[in-house]
């Protein structure tokens, strides 16, 4: 089998992140919370984006790319970490972006004018129309001689899934030096490869750990997306597992919809600042923190047991949505 050390990455976070016991809380709610901050990933704003990005990257300046063409919403704090990791690499960042939310220069916008990306707003709520423009742009560059790489929506893809089996990796690690059998992992489940990463990490170690996405938007088919990322990356890493899409488990949280507040990821926000000092957002980790404490509420994780969460960033949406 390879070893992730195998594949060309390109060094761009700072790792391993925090891992921390949320002590307040456990008290709180009678488990044993903890937190692993990837928003600290230390580019841009931070967030997890970063370790999908340093494979992808790697594969673009290997093939010889020179501009890095990626798609999200507007307010999508993926495309603002990809624009700021090409600007550390010297690659050309090219942003297309779905005309929806908030549109004004604020949150990753602002960032994204401050980074001096190009940004293609196109007026569609469907992600492969706008996946579709990516590559035809992507055509058109070629023709004028550019050579450009284009990464998919939240960097899930394969390759990229390849960065959270590395998170898994680093989480355990860190758990066993302090002597904490992880029960539970929860994460924002958005594009699929965050969740996809770390339950095969989990496999690879051969670890009971349950890992539940929570979802902050509609998709459909979820559960066969992220089983085919996990299948996916182990056979990249020429491993003879493989998962069936009953073994993703994903509970609903969206809400009134993506990137729209909802009620329970508002009081979650205002829960962990008020009892941790620590800043979630209203797109992803309100939401996924909010389905965490409601999970906990509800028996799902049981009392003592040991929970992690992963603080997967998104910062700058607090500051454009209200």
């Amino acid at each position: 089998m390879y070893k992730i050390s195998n594949f060309k990455r390109k060094k761009l976070g700072i790792f391993p992140t925090p891992f921390k016991k949320l002590q307040n809380l456990s008290s709180k709610f009678n488990v044993n919370l903890f937190i692993k901050r990837d928003d600290l990933s230390g580019v841009g704003v931070g967030g997890n984006k970063i370790r999908k990005l340093e494979f992808l990257l790697a594969d673009a300046i290997d093939k010889g790319c020179d501009t890095v063409i990626t798609i999200g919403g507007a307010q999508s704090n993926h495309a603002m970490l990809t624009a700021a990791s090409c600007r550390k690499l010297h690659l050309e960042p090219i942003l297309v972006l779905k005309k929806r939310g908030v549109t004004d220069t604020k949150g990753n916008l602002l960032l994204n004018n401050i980074l001096d990306a190009k940004i293609y707003f196109i007026d569609t709520d469907s992600t492969s129309e706008v996946y579709d423009e990516a590559i035809k742009l992507s055509e058109e560059l070629m023709k004028k001689g550019k050579k450009p790489y284009v990464i998919p929506m939240g960097g899930s893809n394969i390759l990229g899934t390849l960065g959270y089996i590395n998170c898994a990796f680093e989480l355990f690690k860190q758990a066993d030096e302090i002597g904490v059998n992880i029960d539970h992992i929860v994460c924002a489940s958005g594009s699929g490869g965050t969740q996809g990463g770390i339950i095969a990490g989990v496999k690879l170690l051969d670890k009971k750990t349950k890992v539940t996405g929570v979802m902050v938007s509609p998709e459909k088919d979820f559960e066969k997306k992220i089983s085919n990322l996990v299948n996916g990356a182990l056979k990249l890493l020429e491993s003879d597992i493989c998962i069936n899409e009953k073994e993703v488990v994903l509970k609903d949280y969206v809400g009134p919809g993506y990137a729209i507040p909802s009620e329970i990821g508002t009081q979650a926000i205002k829960l962990l600042a008020k009892n941790e000092g620590i800043i979630l957002d209203p797109v992803y980790t309100g939401k996924a923190f909010g389905g965490l404490i409601d999970l906990i509420e509800r028996g799902y994780i049981r009392e003592n047991e040991n929970v992690v969460f992963i603080h997967t960033g998104g910062i700058p949406g607090l500051f454009a949505i209200h």
